[in-house]
């Protein structure tokens, strides 16, 4: 808890009966140090200002008080949005909504791109209670008449620094000017920038500021330790914690897309099943992977930072930092998987000898050092099978040397005419000369 502030159960923050009953049904005993800061000034009505770290309980101190809000009101009319980087975690924070509001009528729909537009279109015209969208999406359908939100009146920014790393500053303010100006404003951010702090002076007015100088520090519950290792034999690292039971569930965070595809490739022919989301996998293919890990079908789920915000699993044993992050704040979103609403869990960082700079950074952060484990009995001088890495010049070569037989493949008719090309041609029998081939 916060310095001086006493626990109190969620029946003394004034909530609706019914919202305290479906908080109950979620098993949550009282609130997190930031859902009882938060909540008052936002039953009140006032703008919010919270720097909150992930996985310190949140999403709940945004949409109790948008929920509660809601008694009362006739039904039919769109009346909160909720900003937020990326489809998972609109996603999850949607399907939050529904299960804190399961004693209401309460409803509530993602909008994010990667699906169809058909069911979000219905959502908008039944007027859902909450929309939960990333900007991009949003935007598309600003462009017809039925998405119009004249009855909105809270506007929520999540994970507005991570709206910002990734661009999405700019869409923001092309939203505002599609909803009522006269509106209340909560802005969450995992950390406070300078242009965050600047957005949130033009944004909110007279807000509650919540833990505004607070640290850049994982949540409370997560055990973290470094592993020194050479790169090449992190995987099988990997494997080997994984195998001697050592790691139930987890997330294995690598820099790249690439390598993200590798690593799950590596472990699926060492026997671990594994689970891959990336930016290039279709939205089908990341909900499934991450329904699918949820539900225990497999332990190891290999992400990208498209997930270091956004993914919450329930009692999540293990998140792995595969490759070391640039910066001390990615650190930071990834590790707070786990340990998640007072929870505990178990944060581990693989350091190979060219890592070790970043790893440093992260540590004067933290105001720490990670204590530097070794798993006993593994050879940390074997020869790796294969390497995890393919360098650029060879990928790039590979797939130069795919296009040239793509390309000398004799075309049907059909393609070779769209092309310009004259078609293959088979010899007719006792014809001299050459196939006629592609020119």
């Amino acid at each position: 808890m916060s310095k001086g502030l006493t626990p109190l159960p969620f029946a003394q923050l004034r909530l609706h009966d019914n919202l305290v009953r479906g908080v109950r049904t979620l098993g949550f005993p009282r609130p997190t140090p930031i859902q009882q800061e938060a909540i008052p000034p936002a039953l009140e009505g006032r703008d919010v200002l919270a720097c909150a770290t992930t996985g310190s309980g949140k999403t709940a101190a945004f949409l109790l008080p948008i929920l509660h809000s809601l008694s009362g009101k006739p039904r039919g009319t769109t009346r909160a949005l909720v900003l937020t980087p990326t489809r998972e975690l609109a996603q999850q924070i949607a399907d939050h909504a529904k299960a804190l509001a399961v004693h209401t009528p309460f409803s509530a729909a993602a909008i994010y791109g990667g699906v169809g537009m058909g069911p979000q279109e219905h959502a908008f015209r039944r007027g859902v209670d909450i929309i939960v969208a990333t900007p991009g999406r949003l935007l598309d359908h600003f462009r017809f008449p039925y998405a119009r939100l004249q009855g909105l009146e809270t506007l929520v920014l999540d994970e507005a620094d991570r709206m910002l790393d990734m661009g999405f500053i700019p869409d923001i303010k092309r939203i505002l000017k599609h909803i009522p100006a006269k509106r209340q404003t909560l802005l969450f951010s995992a950390t406070l920038p300078p242009q965050i702090v600047t957005l949130a002076r033009e944004l909110l007015r007279d807000p509650a500021t919540i833990s505004l100088e607070r640290k850049v520090t994982p949540a409370v519950g997560i055990t973290q330790a470094a592993y020194p290792v050479p790169a090449q034999l992190k995987s099988a690292l990997l494997v080997e914690l994984i195998k001697r039971g050592e790691i139930r569930s987890v997330i294995a965070f690598t820099r790249t897309k690439h390598r993200a595809n590798r690593l799950a490739d590596y472990l699926a022919r060492n026997g671990v099943s594994a689970g891959r989301i990336h930016g290039t996998r279709s939205q089908a293919q990341r909900t499934a992977a991450l329904s699918d890990f949820k539900a225990g079908k497999f332990p190891v789920l290999v992400a990208t930072d498209i997930a270091a915000r956004g993914i919450d699993v329930e009692a999540l044993s293990h998140v792995i930092n595969f490759d070391v992050p640039n910066s001390p704040e990615d650190y930071v979103h990834r590790v707070g998987r786990t340990g998640r609403v007072e929870l505990t869990g178990d944060a581990f960082l693989f350091v190979s000898p060219e890592e070790e700079a970043n790893v440093s950074r992260i540590e004067r952060v933290l105001g720490t050092r990670l204590p530097r484990v070794t798993l006993p009995g593994f050879d940390y001088t074997m020869k790796p099978a294969e390497k995890l890495e393919i360098p650029l010049g060879q990928r790039l070569a590979l797939m130069r040397a795919q296009r040239r037989h793509h390309d000398s493949r004799p075309l049907h008719r059909g393609a070779a005419q769209a092309q310009g090309r004259a078609p293959w041609r088979r010899p007719r029998p006792g014809m001299g000369g050459t196939e006629r081939g592609p020119a």
